[in-house]
């Protein structure tokens, strides 16, 4: 088979990487892919926007299928194009992707379906959002509607907070057309966690569980990211009775929607829980691999992705008995000084090769005259397996140091202590 990835990101790579080791697979494209995937593809110099031109390379080259990887261009209709120029596509399409493209979509569908989630409401003028400022109390949660490179939410402690961050969103666009409208919803308290789901269009099947780190520094501190580390499993679903409730009230009703409303949803659903004394709340959804979710549950499926993938888009998920390592996995983040404000790209990369015993995933990479440069916030992610997450972790750690590059900077604290 010859299979083209959609993206540059660390999702894609170890995407890529997993494809590749798929015996039925003979070629595989990255559009535009990076420096890690280049070492395992062929990297093609085309933007994810660029849906005729990756449409056309596709049929050029008799491509069998194609992942796509980010959101952006799942909401700007590439599955749909695809499938359209009879080509086999794994990645829902623009309308059921209008779930990431669109925070007011998702909160209308979990409402109509009874899906436990916070209180919302909906904004597209400034003067209606600056009088209703405080309605679920303090910290409040806003968001921009649509795509804004998962920074568009804030949460602010107090109304001052609040106005200085609807202005900057709503007057300001500080997140561009994303914020022409804006969601306030209700903050919710507990446990954050999440579930990856294959999905077929008429089953759900969640993959292995989880736990995100999104702050940049120890202990939780500073800025929201778009993740900093991650850890496979999540001890948080050992809990039977909690899965049961989960399956129950969000995973059941999900799929009941789907078929409801008529939305073909075929690819990946990523559910954000908020989980307090047992009860879970969907924050969010997304409609891909999550990123570095990714990094921690890919690795650690024994079965063939290509085989799960065909199974979704025929809609014979059921038949997939999907195996899974006993191994736990866990991932750091080498992310660029200043990330996730402003930072510098171009900086020589070097240590990659010493290190052993971990996988190393590029997010930002790019080669130039033989080279490796940082090319993005998120740079690289440093990914081992153990008998046990803390196993796990003490690969990582041992190793990641020596990588380096001007800035780099990681947080010490992922997983510690599971």
């Amino acid at each position: 088979m010859k299979i083209m990835v959609i993206g540059s990101g660390g999702r894609e790579h170890v995407l890529t990487w997993k494809i590749a080791q798929s015996p039925r697979v003979d070629q595989i494209y990255c559009a535009p892919g990076n420096g890690g995937m280049a070492q395992i593809a062929t990297c093609v110099d085309l933007s994810v926007e660029d849906i005729d031109g990756c449409v056309a390379f596709a049929q050029e080259k008799g491509i069998d299928l194609v992942v796509v990887g980010p959101e952006v261009p799942l909401v700007l209709g590439m599955s749909d194009a695809m499938a359209k120029a009879g080509i086999k596509v794994f990645g829902p399409n623009a309308k059921c992707a209008q779930f990431e493209g669109s925070k007011a979509f998702t909160k209308e569908f979990l409402f109509r379906h009874n899906i436990p989630t916070a209180l919302y409401k909906e904004y597209t003028a400034y003067e209606d959002i600056i009088k209703d400022l405080g309605i679920y109390g303090y910290p409040m949660v806003i968001k921009a509607d649509g795509l804004a490179a998962g920074k568009g939410v804030v949460i602010p402690e107090t109304e001052e907070d609040a106005r200085a961050a609807m202005k900057m969103m709503m007057e300001d666009k500080a997140f561009g057309e994303a914020g022409d409208k804006v969601v306030i919803e209700e903050f919710l308290t507990g446990t954050e966690a999440s579930i990856l789901c294959f999905v077929d269009g008429k089953t759900i099947v969640p993959m292995e569980s989880a736990r995100d780190y999104k702050r940049a520094y120890d202990g939780d501190k500073g800025t929201n990211t778009g993740g900093m580390g991650n850890y496979s499993p999540n001890a948080l679903f050992a809990d039977a009775d909690l899965n049961a409730r989960i399956e129950k009230e969000i995973l059941t009703p999900i799929i009941d929607g789907f078929i409801a409303d008529g939305m073909d949803f075929v690819g990946i659903l990523f559910i954000g829980l908020m989980i307090k004394d047992g009860v879970p709340k969907v924050l969010e959804f997304n409609v891909r691999f999550g990123d570095p979710e990714a990094q921690v549950v890919i690795p650690r499926m024994d079965s063939d992705i290509i085989d799960i993938m065909e199974a979704c888009i025929d809609g014979r998920l059921t038949d997939c008995d999907i195996q899974w390592k006993d191994d736990s996995a866990v991932t750091v983040v080498v992310a660029s000084g200043g990330y996730p404000d402003a930072y510098e790209k171009g900086k020589v990369i070097t240590g990659i090769d010493t290190v052993e015993g971990c996988t190393v995933f590029h997010a930002g990479t790019k080669l130039s005259d033989g080279k490796l440069l940082t090319n993005g916030g998120r740079v690289l992610c440093v990914t081992a397996l153990g008998a046990t997450v803390e196993e796990a972790r003490q690969k990582v750690y041992a190793q990641v140091d020596k990588i380096q590059f001007d800035g780099a900077f990681h947080r010490g604290d992922i997983a510690k202590g599971i």
